[in-house]
């Protein structure tokens, strides 16, 4: 791994914005940045932003979302957590709290603008990239996103040939 990206990834997991310096409510705990990064991974998977279980674990998909992602995959727990071979990077790298009604608020704006570009300016070696969710695929594929998650899934061949 390179000098650079070593200092990334130590600047993220000290990142302490959304307790510190929020731009919106404060995050409800301790922040816990949760990401898998490796310089010979081809295989990035991007996802939204960790959940309660997660932020417990410090693994990213440590949950049912994850059993399904690796089923989809055809791949095993030992092969998808292979850091050598598959990067995974959320959103947002902590749990974001939950919204009045329970569920998982989406992933802190201040993560992506704040580490995105530069931490994908020292991962150019990506051949496959799964985007996984919305916001994942809104911020990847930009105008080329779809209005839903299902088109943008749908419409694959067309935004991949670009």
């Amino acid at each position: 791994m390179s000098r650079r990206l070593d200092r990334v990834l130590k600047d993220i997991r000290a990142c302490r914005i959304c307790r510190d310096t929020p731009s919106g409510p404060q995050l409800p705990h301790e922040p816990r940045p949760v990401l898998r990064v490796s310089s010979t991974a081809r295989l990035a998977v991007f996802g939204q932003a960790p959940g309660a279980r997660v932020h417990a674990s410090g693994l990213p998909f440590t949950d049912p979302s994850g059993v399904r992602l690796r089923q989809w995959m055809g791949v095993t727990e030992e092969e998808f957590y292979d850091v050598a071979r598959v990067s995974i990077i959320p959103m947002g790298f902590c749990f974001p709290g939950y919204s009045s009604k329970g569920a998982d608020l989406p992933p802190r704006k201040e993560c992506a603008v704040t580490w995105r570009d530069t931490l994908m300016k020292e991962l150019p070696q990506f051949e496959v990239v799964l985007l996984v969710g919305g916001y994942a695929q809104d911020w990847h594929l930009g105008d080329r996103a779809q209005q839903s998650l299902s088109d943008t899934v749908a419409d694959w061949k067309r935004i991949t040939s670009k």
